[in-house]
């Protein structure tokens, strides 16, 4: 039984990281070039004056856009070329976990059926929300922050030809670090499938999952992607859609919590090296992930139940 589970969890993790790395490896590519061509550049300097609405200096634009296009790893290189303050640096963080590695993570998460302007509006919406309450709230913070590199800066290439093959190699370094993980995570949840561990853990979360509006059967994917993340959980998560019969609304609403807060782990302990206060971070992303699921999971359940009673007076 357990060599038959090994054998469907390969087959199910080499079909998941074939899938994403379509996603993965056009995206790597093009933004990896991107960073050798004025358009990233031209990105920011346009960014910049934007920056001073919600309480940054103009050139916090940098961390912010590489964040979005790359990910946090390449958002804290750009941190730490620059002068900031804790409040500043803390803002930065606050978005950059809300909206970060938007392309490649949107692009995973639209092959569960999630519809791509709910990922962006609550991203980018809770991303500038966040910075514009902080701003306003947070009345300390205006000592400078200091922290060690952790991030390489992008390399000096030249020629075409050089950062062509650098992205490339970028965009495969992507997929293997996807496959890695994913395949043998693909084959330690099909062993728990096969030995009904998955289904005990289900009903033991059921409680919580019907506070925030979904069905047990949603478990497996929304703990997929709070602790390992959107782009690394997606296989489990797009795999759990299909085999358990997670509908649409329920994948919907998980992920509405997920872009919230997910991978809440690496997510929040990357930023400990710049001096910042994280459980305030982690705190924050959890609780307005929580809130906010159970506010779209109450609307979208009462809307349904009038229009089931609309049905019912029509007939």
């Amino acid at each position: 039984m357990i060599v038959d589970s090994v054998k469907k969890g390969l087959l199910l993790g080499l079909n998941t990281t074939w899938s994403l790395g379509k996603v993965i490896f056009p995206v790597t590519l093009i933004v990896t070039v991107l960073q050798y061509t004025p358009v990233l550049p031209f990105i920011i300097n346009l960014i910049a004056p934007l920056m001073n609405l919600i309480g940054l200096p103009g050139d916090a634009a940098i961390p912010l856009v590489l964040g979005n296009f790359l990910n946090l790893y390449a958002a804290i290189a750009g941190i730490l070329t620059l002068d900031l303050t804790v409040k500043e640096v803390f803002i930065i963080a606050m978005m950059l976990s809300f909206s970060h590695n938007l392309l490649i993570e949107s692009g995973v998460a639209m092959k569960t059926g999630v519809k791509l302007w709910v990922i962006l509006t609550v991203r980018i919406g809770l991303a500038l929300l966040s910075a514009v309450v902080i701003n306003l709230v947070w009345q300390g913070g205006s000592e400078m922050a200091q922290g060690t590199a952790i991030g390489e800066a992008a390399a000096e290439i030249n020629g075409t030809g050089a950062i062509l093959l650098h992205g490339v190699i970028q965009a495969l370094s992507g997929i293997g670090q996807l496959a890695v993980i994913v395949i043998p995570l693909m084959v330690a949840v099909q062993i728990m499938k096969d030995l009904k561990w998955l289904e005990a853990f289900s009903k033991s979360l059921a409680p919580f999952m019907k506070v925030l509006g979904m069905k047990p059967n949603a478990s497996m994917p929304f703990v997929t992607g709070l602790t390992l993340g959107l782009a690394y959980g997606a296989g489990v998560m797009i795999q759990a859609a299909k085999e358990d019969n997670v509908s649409k609304k329920d994948m919907t609403i998980a992920f509405i919590f997920l872009v919230a807060c997910h991978a809440v782990v690496e997510d929040t302990l990357i930023f400990i090296p710049l001096g910042i206060p994280v459980l305030p971070l982690l705190l924050i992303r959890l609780l307005t992930a929580i809130v906010l699921t159970m506010v779209v999971a109450y609307i979208w359940n009462r809307t349904d139940r009038v229009q089931r009673k609309e049905a019912v007076y029509e007939q």
